[in-house]
Parts: C-alpha cells; sequence; structure tokens
C-alpha cells in the first residue's frame, strides 16, 4: 500500500507547501523536492505494487520506500509542531533562529537530506524493474482526477437483498416445522463464499420464523473461539450481560432462559473438529417443544460430530447463470435500479460474472467493483483482463476477485481497507470508530473545503458499496451504524496488513494495534512506530487493561488515533492520562464507556491537534475542563450520554471548525461558567447537533434564533429526558430549526401538540422524521400544511407515543413520497397498515414504484 501513504504524504506536503507564511526557510527546498519526487513516481506505484507480490527484491524496495513515507511524514509533523510552539507572533517556521532549535534544525535537514536521495534511489530501482525509460519526466505524474472521492448521493447496493435462495429458504423452513420432542439439528455445508451464512440469516430473520421460536439465538463461531466466549454470546442474545460467572453458571442461565420456550439458535461457520465444548453445551439445553439448531460449517465432519444426521444436511448449490447475472446487475447497476443501459457493456459483465462460477461472494465483490467505475466499455474491458490474470495466477475466484476488487481501490481506500485487519474474526465494528480512525491519521484527501465528517463516511460508503464489509446493523431508513467482515476477505486483509507492517499478529514492528485482553507489557516496549491503538473487543465484552499495559499507552510519541472506548483500567484512568500530553500528534482521542472517569487531566491541554474527542458514555463524567475551547481543529465532540455532566465549558462558540456536537447541555442562567445556547449561533459548519434540554431556564428569551441561522445543519436530535418543566415545550416552540434540515429526531417531547415549525413549509428539505417517548398527543394544524405544501418525508418513525392520535390515510395525504414507516407501541394510531399486531409495533416498507 505504497501507493496509499504517499498520496497521504503528497496531501500532507501540498497543504503545507502553499501555506507560504508558515514554511520553515531552511526545510523548504528539501520538501519541495521531496514533493516533485513523490510526483513523478505516483502514477507506477499501483503497478508496482501489484508486481511485488511476486517480486521478492521489488517487495522489499517497497518496503523500504513506505518506511522513508512515513518517517518523511513524522518530520514534517514535528516541523508544524515547532510552529506552535514558537512565539505565536512570528510569522514564519523557527524564523528566529534560537540556540535551542539549532539542533533540531541541523539533524531535521540532514535527514530530509538522505531521505531524498534514497528514494531517489529506489525510484530508478523501481523504473528499472518496471521497465519505465525515465521517471523523471512530467510525464509520469498521476492524473488528479483518477483519485477524487466520489460523493455518494446516488441509490446504492441494498444489502439485504438476496438472489437465488427462494427453493433453499422454503426446504430449511420445512425442515424447522418438523421439529418436535428433541432438538432438530439441520446443517448447511459448503465451501467459502457460497452463501452459507446469508441463508441461514434469510431463514432466521424471516417473519414466519420470528413468530414461531419465542427465543432465537445466533452466534458466531470464530476459529479462535472459547467455551466460555460461547456462552456469553447466547445469553447476549438473550439479553443478559452475564459479567463474572463460570461456565456453569453461565450454563445454568441459558436453560433458565429457554426452560419451556421454543427456541432455534444459528452456530455460525463452524471449523474446529473438536465438538466436546457442544457436547456440553448441548446436555445443558432444554429438550422438547420443537427447539431446532442450524448449524453452518465447510467442513462435513463438523456437522456430523455436531449431531446432523444425513438427511437433514443441506448443501447449497452455485447460482445458476440467470441468477448469476441478477445477483450482478443489483450490485454493479444499483445505481439505476439494477438495468444496464449499454449493451457492450452487458457483454462485458457477462463474460466476467461467468468466471465468478456463481460463488455470491465473487459476484457481489466484481459487481462492487463495476458500481464504483465509470460505465465506460474500455475501463470494463480493463477490469475484465485484469480479473483474467488474477484467475491465472489463483484459481480460487472468490480469493481473486477480492484481490482484484483490492487492486481496483484508490489509494486513500486502501489504508481504509487495511484498518480492518486489526479487528478480530467476527468482531461487530461500529462505523463510527473507522471513520474517526481515518480521519484521525489522515487516510483520505481533503479538498475544497470540504466537511471532513462527511468525506469519512463517504470513504465508509465506498468500501460497502465494494461488498468488502458487511451490514450488521442500520437505522429505520438504512444508514449503517455497525458492520463485520467475511472471513475470506479478513484472510486477504490480514495477509496485506501483514506484507505491509500495517498490523501483525504478533504485534511486532507494526503501526496499528487494537487493544485485547491478551496484550502484555512488551507489545509496546520495542514499537516506537505506533500511529494508531484501538479498542476492539467484541459486542458486550470490555478490555480489562493491566497497570503495566496501560502505562504504555502515552510512550508512543508519533500516535495519531487512540481509542480506549468500553475498557476497565485497574488503575485510576486520570493517572494514566496524566502523560496524555507527551502524545503532541494525537488527533483522535476516544475515552467512550470507559470505567471510572470522573475528570480529565490538565496535561491533555497540550493535544491542539485534536479533530476528534468522544467521551460517551462516560456516566462519571462530571465537567469538561475549560481548556477544551482552545481546541481549534475540533471537528467531532461527543459528550452523549453522560449522565453526570451539567453543562459544557463557556466559549465553546469559539469552535468554529465543529462538524458533529452530541450531548449540547446549555447552561442555565444561574451556570455563569457554562455554554449558553445563543453560543451556537457561531458554529456556522455544523452538521449534526445533539441537543438535551431539561428546564426552560436554558433557552433565553434572546436565543431562539440560536439554530435558524446554522446553514450547514442537516441532521438534529432533541431530547427532553428527565424534563418536568413545561416551559420548556414552551421554549422549544420558538426555536425553530434551518429550513435545510435534513433528518429530525424527538426525544421525551413534553408538550401535548407539535411544535408550530414541526411543518412542511418551515422544513421542506425534511426528509427523515423520528419521534418517539414523550406525551405528543396531537399533530398541530401546521404539521399537515396546505394545498401547496406536501412533506418530502421518506421515513418515519413513531414509538412509544401512547397519546398519540392520527389518522393513517392523512399521514399519506400529506407525506406522498413515504418508502419506510417503523411504528412501535402507538395504540392510538388510526388505520395503520399492519395487520394483527393492534396498532402498537411494526415496520412497513413500500417499494418506490408503488402507488
Amino acid at each position: 500500500m505504497v501507493d496509499a501513504v504517499v498520496t497521504v504524504l503528497l496531501e500532507k506536503l501540498l497543504k503545507a507547501l502553499s501555506e507560504e507564511s508558515r514554511i520553515l526557510v531552511e526545510f523548504r527546498d528539501q520538501f519541495e523536492k521531496l514533493k516533485n519526487e513523490l510526483q513523478l513516481m505516483q502514477s507506477f506505484l499501483k503497478e508496482a505494487e501489484r508486481l511485488k507480490r511476486k517480486n521478492e527484491v521489488l517487495r522489499s524496495i517497497m518496503g523500504n520506500l513506505r518506511e522513508l513515507i512515513y518517517e518523511a511524514e513524522d518530520i514534517l509533523a514535528d516541523c508544524q509542531l515547532q510552529v506552535k510552539d514558537d512565539d505565536p507572533l512570528s510569522s514564519g517556521w523557527l524564523t528566529c533562529i534560537r540556540p535551542s532549535k539549532l539542533p533540531f534544525q541541523y539533524q531535521t535537514g540532514k535527514r530530509l537530506m538522505e531521505i531524498n536521495e534514497k528514494i531517489s534511489e529506489i525510484k530508478n530501482n523501481i523504473s528499472s524493474y518496471l521497465g519505465v525509460p525515465d521517471m523523471n519526466r512530467s510525464g509520469g505524474m498521476v492524473d488528479p482526477n483518477n483519485d477524487q472521492m466520489p460523493r455518494w448521493s446516488s441509490p446504492v447496493y441494498d444489502h439485504t437483498q438476496v438472489v437465488g435462495l427462494e427453493g433453499d429458504t422454503r426446504k430449511i423452513k420445512d425442515w424447522l416445522f418438523e421439529a418436535e420432542h428433541d432438538i432438530l439439528a439441520i446443517g448447511v455445508v459448503g465451501m467459502g463464499g457460497l452463501g452459507k451464512t446469508t441463508l441461514a440469516q434469510t431463514v432466521f430473520n424471516h417473519r414466519v420464523i420470528e413468530d414461531h421460536y419465542e427465543r432465537r439465538i445466533w452466534v458466531s463461531v470464530s476459529q479462535t473461539f472459547t467455551e466460555e466466549q460461547i456462552l456469553r454470546s447466547m445469553l447476549r442474545n438473550l439479553g443478559d450481560a452475564s459479567v463474572g460467572d463460570d461456565n456453569c453458571e453461565l450454563s445454568r442461565k441459558i436453560k433458565q432462559y429457554l426452560l419451556g420456550k421454543r427456541y432455534i439458535i444459528v452456530m455460525d461457520d463452524v471449523w474446529s473438529l473438536d465438538v466436546t465444548w457442544w457436547r456440553r453445551i448441548y446436555e445443558a439445553l432444554p429438550k422438547g417443544n420443537g427447539n431446532s439448531i442450524i448449524i453452518t460449517t465447510r467442513i462435513e465432519e463438523v456437522a456430523q460430530r455436531m449431531g446432523v444426521v444425513e438427511a437433514r444436511v443441506h448443501r447449497p448449490k452455485c447460482l445458476s447463470k440467470d441468477d448469476s447475472w441478477l445477483l450482478f446487475r443489483k450490485v454493479a447497476f444499483a445505481a439505476t435500479g439494477g438495468i444496464c443501459n449499454y449493451r457492450e457493456l452487458e457483454s462485458v459483465g457477462e463474460e466476467i460474472v461467468e468466471k465468478c462460477k456463481g460463488l455470491p461472494l465473487a459476484i457481489k465483490a466484481v459487481g462492487g467493483i463495476m458500481l464504483c467505475k465509470p460505465q465506460r466499455y474500455q475501463e470494463w474491458r480493463r477490469i475484465a483482463n485484469h480479473f483474467r490474470d488474477e484467475l491465472a495466477e489463483n484459481d480460487n475466484s472468490v480469493m481473486a476477485s477480492l484481490q482484484l476488487s483490492y487492486d481496483e481501490l484508490p489509494s486513500y481506500l486502501k489504508s481504509c481497507f487495511l484498518c480492518l485487519s486489526i479487528y478480530p474474526e467476527d468482531c461487530v465494528i461500529t462505523r463510527d470508530q473507522l471513520v474517526h480512525w481515518w480521519i484521525g491519521e489522515g487516510f483520505f484527501p481533503l479538498r475544497n473545503g470540504r466537511p471532513v465528517v462527511e468525506a469519512g463516511e463517504d470513504c465508509f460508503s465506498g468500501l460497502t458499496n465494494r461488498c468488502l464489509l458487511e451490514v450488521v446493523d442500520k437505522t429505520y431508513y438504512g444508514t449503517i451504524n455497525t458492520c463485520k467482515i467475511h472471513d475470506m476477505v479478513r484472510d486477504l486483509v490480514m495477509r496485506i496488513a501483514k506484507d505491509d507492517a500495517f498490523f501483525k499478529q504478533d504485534y511486532s514492528n507494526c503501526r496499528h494495534l487494537g487493544i485485547q485482553n491478551s496484550m502484555v507489557e512488551r507489545h509496546f516496549m520495542a514499537n516506537k512506530k505506533l500511529r494508531a491503538l484501538l479498542s476492539t473487543t467484541k459486542t458486550g465484552e470490555v478490555n480489562k487493561v493491566s497497570p503495566n499495559v496501560a502505562k504504555r499507552f502515552c510512550e508512543s510519541r508519533y500516535l495519531r488515533a487512540m481509542d480506549l472506548s468500553r475498557s476497565i483500567f485497574e488503575t485510576p484512568l486520570t493517572g494514566l492520562l496524566n502523560h496524555i500530553g507527551f502524545l503532541r500528534h494525537l488527533t483522535y482521542l476516544s475515552l467512550s464507556s470507559t470505567h471510572p472517569l470522573v475528570q480529565l487531566p490538565p496535561s491533555m491541554e497540550k493535544l491542539s491537534n485534536l479533530l476528534i474527542l468522544d467521551l460517551s458514555y462516560c456516566q462519571n463524567l462530571k465537567t469538561l475542563p475549560t481548556y477544551i475551547v482552545t481546541f481549534k481543529k475540533l471537528r467531532v465532540l461527543d459528550v452523549s450520554h453522560c449522565g453526570s455532566l451539567e453543562y459544557l465549558p463557556k466559549g465553546l462558540g469559539r469552535l468554529s471548525q465543529l462538524e458533529v456536537l452530541w450531548g449540547f447541555r446549555p447552561a442555565k442562567s444561574s451556570q455563569s461558567e457554562g455554554c449558553r445556547i445563543g453560543e451556537l449561533r457561531n458554529l456556522l459548519g455544523l452538521r449534526k447537533l445533539g441537543l438535551q434540554l431539561t428546564g426552560g431556564d436554558e433557552i433565553g428569551y434572546t436565543e431562539m434564533d440560536a439554530l435558524v441561522d446554522l446553514q450547514e445543519l442537516q441532521h438534529l436530535t432533541i431530547s427532553c429526558f428527565d424534563s418536568n418543566d413545561e416551559e420548556v415545550a414552551t421554549k422549544l416552540d420558538q426555536l425553530p430549526p434551518p429550513k435545510q434540515l435534513h433528518e429530525l429526531s424527538l426525544h421525551f417531547y413534553p408538550g401535548k401538540f407539535s411544535p408550530t415549525w414541526l411543518s412542511p413549509i418551515s422544513l421542506p428539505m425534511l426528509t427523515y422524521l423520528s419521534i418517539s417517548s414523550g406525551n405528543l398527543a396531537k399533530m398541530k394544524e401546521s404539521f399537515w400544511g396546505n394545498d401547496d405544501s406536501v412533506w418530502r418525508i421518506e421515513g418515519l418513525m413513531m414509538e412509544n407515543l401512547s397519546d398519540l392520535g392520527v389518522e393513517w390515510p392523512r399521514v399519506q395525504q400529506v407525506m406522498p413520497s413515504l418508502r419506510i414507516v417503523n411504528a412501535s407501541w402507538c395504540p392510538e394510531l388510526a388505520s395503520f397498515p399492519i395487520d394483527d399486531v393492534g396498532f402498537r409495533g411494526g415496520v412497513w416498507k413500500r417499494e418506490e414504484h408503488a402507488s
């Protein structure tokens, strides 16, 4: 991934060199030379990356180049820190030659010259391997338009769609309904990429299966599982965190939850032929009531040893030619509803699909490549030829398609993709953690003042659209919250990450680590290259970090991203963070759900490069220090779900770069040190805002316009949890959001009537509306618009609104674009289009073409 790290450094160099007043005169020539050399090499690096897999010498050369690029980036970052430490009135980098700065200047200048000499030599070596006659001519420069980030505003592939599984699904459902007295065991057996998990998920989530079974348990069985992990996963499915129990107690609890209930258990992707763990679990399970178990595995003997008889083994077949082409079209032409408008592309597409041999994962991976490529014959033909070459080296069409997908990634997405390597098998990954990490390390280019969070989210979409990420959880209207990776995708990313020293499973000499309970002190002692250290625990688990390991966290001076979320420390966290000021390059810090965190230490004041600070779910955090308002680069501040936090510090409005602010609690008039809601007027770049209100005193009469001029605001959440003040509803009614708002969520709204501004006239761009809990009983007349105005809302959620009386035909009339409705526990809804649920729960979806 040398082309990726070169792209990142070039982006930073171009920005630094454009800031004339901030350039250190002594180093400018060396940085200019470095920039020119890298630009000359850039267009050849992608081909060199591909060829290095076959050439040990070229792989070594590219590895040396990668290390030099990282070192040059660290030098640039150190220079920028020297500027901050200088007199703020100074107009340049170290323009005042102070004795204390001379060693830094000398060593830096000398090392830059050495790096440039080595890079020039490497450039010549690479050119000879590639047969490029002269790489010193400008013709070798990369087209800057080839690697620009797309904006995913058009429709993309719906991951919930499945193709060719109707017969398989029906067969397994029929078997399940035959279950009687004992536990029925069903095996789904086949090679990797065949769609075993997809089939099991389709059955598991089917409406009739949900209705038939009172308890449903899904367990992803990793290759390195323990019996305890399996038991805890089963209990989490049943809603029990089960902290501190041994295996016997865990088994007893599971039996209690399932006793007298009809249940179904899926054990997904089992590898181990040693199934003694399963026999112990099986013996503890209650029998009878038509209970069932589905086992997916690549190894038929595993299914047999786990009690599946031959008559209940299902072996999925590869997709037919027609189904293969249909699946490919749904992915590759998702932007046009699965329709190919060019006959010449159809012929190339059919040729590609034939090479996938009916394997769904291969088809989706190649289809994802085509979705992200221009619909031009020459480009599609190039991809088809590349796929043919990959298959010549690797007859496994799934692995060949995944390698092709990686090779065809833009350079910035290669770095983003390799981040997946630090997560353990079957780990559920949050979108926000990935996006924040990518922002922190500067993995993607930022041009034309584009909002950094939006750009990061587009990178996430770039990987999901290429089917390199699998959706785990998403909002009611489709935004992905969590994801995971297929084990074959993980095989690929682990191999590349190891080759490129991005991440190694033995933790040695790599730049990115995931925090796990198995870590020991020696994993950090010799690793001074570390760029990112992130929590990678599985769902429902926490990191238990020993003091010896924790004290090493703040020793890697070039650390950019540190996420300690969901961690328990045996020593006070504040003591650990006393040394965090040493990490001057830190740009992403997450302390979310850490225990115990009562206050932030003074040393954090030195972290002036912070772009993202996540303190969400820190229930014991009482105050934020005033130095937070000096973090001028801050783009994301998350203090949501911090129950003890009374307000944010005064002066928050100075953070003019802020794009996301979750958990904002305005200070009351008596809290003179707190930030009032009026300061939000200054946050003109704010795109997402979470507002928490408990009393009317938090909104002054001169602050009613605090939100209306925030022209970039697209997502607003207002929560009035624990509010008993009637004045809150009155004040909220006079606090209109900006007209261009795209998404609105109201939680625990205290008023009986909807706000006056909740109308299609005041919010003409609103696309998604969610209202949950609270006292809302009736919509004001303004909500229904007039003859000239209707809502543009496509997604509507109504939840726990026991008093709300709304007639469904009237909703349909005023929301003609409505596609998705999620309503639960709203007993007063009239004529709602869901049968036999008493109008208290359900999800209704309509296809876009429906009348």
